[in-house]
């Protein structure tokens, strides 16, 4: 009888180590991650999303610190009923590179980190890409964790959305005021008239209160808030205007150096 004989013959199997077994079931459930995180980023670019990552959250702070008064206001609107120089406003004052880039501005991640080396402030250098998958997907804070995963649904993201559908989906989500969410819901409450309607210098004071939604105000917008909105009116003339977001291969402009408010 041949050394495996007794083993086959009563029918038994060797006995996998408890480092293979956890290393089996840690891939079971990469794969199950991957899985159904792909075929949500594939879903929702066809589909609406009924909800974000964030609204959940800010939903969930106000119900623990007793905001009785809070009501998260969310709209979705399609593309075809969003003035297009909401999304220019947006791109002009958040991600210029929008168009070019593949879910990354890479310059302006290098400039944040020379300055940060420099002694200066850390400031942002997410675009829009990246916003939307933070703001559908993850939570607020900062963590490497969460960086991490940022650029994983970034990346998923930019592999399966065209760049129309992710600029539908940011001005759709983006935060613009407490409980605020999306241009529709923004324009009706500060403008009293639908996304379709924004005027340029409207679409302005929006993307201008996008690095701090609720401590600024577009309907009452401070000085700075007023020169930001300025700033951003001038860039998007100097971007071309609206064809910069409805032409699929827009020329890459000449614009003055990026500006980061995250």
């Amino acid at each position: 009888m041949t050394a495996a004989g007794p083993a086959a013959a009563g029918g038994r199997q060797p006995r996998r180590s408890p480092g293979r077994r956890i290393a089996r079931a840690a891939l079971r459930l990469l794969l199950a991650f991957l899985a159904i995180t792909w075929f949500a980023v594939l879903a929702l670019r066809f589909v609406p999303p009924l909800t974000s990552a964030y609204m959940i959250e800010r939903r969930i702070g106000a119900l623990l610190h007793g905001e009785r008064d809070f009501r998260l206001r969310y709209r979705w609107v399609p593309w075809s009923r969003i003035a297009p120089v909401a999304p220019l406003a947006m791109v002009a004052g958040e991600d210029q590179t929008f168009p070019f880039n593949h879910g990354f501005d890479v310059a302006s991640i290098r400039s944040a980190i020379d300055a940060a080396e420099a002694g200066g402030h850390l400031r942002g250098a997410s675009t829009i890409t990246q916003q939307v998958a933070r703001n559908l997907f993850l939570w607020g804070g900062r963590s490497f964790v969460r960086k991490g995963l940022e650029a994983y649904f970034t990346v998923l993201i930019d592999l399966t959305w065209p760049k129309r559908r992710v600029l539908e989906v940011y001005a759709n989500i983006a935060e613009l005021g407490d409980g605020i969410y999306g241009v529709e819901a923004a324009s009706q409450a500060y403008f009293q008239e639908p996304a379709s309607r924004l005027s340029a210098h409207q679409a302005a004071l929006l993307a201008a209160v996008l690095p701090d939604p609720r401590g600024w105000h577009a309907d009452r917008p401070s000085p700075y808030v007023l020169r930001r909105a300025a700033w951003i009116e001038q860039q998007m003339r100097q971007l071309g205007g609206v064809a910069y977001v409805l032409d699929p291969h827009p020329p890459r402009p000449r614009v003055e150096e990026r500006r980061r408010r995250r």
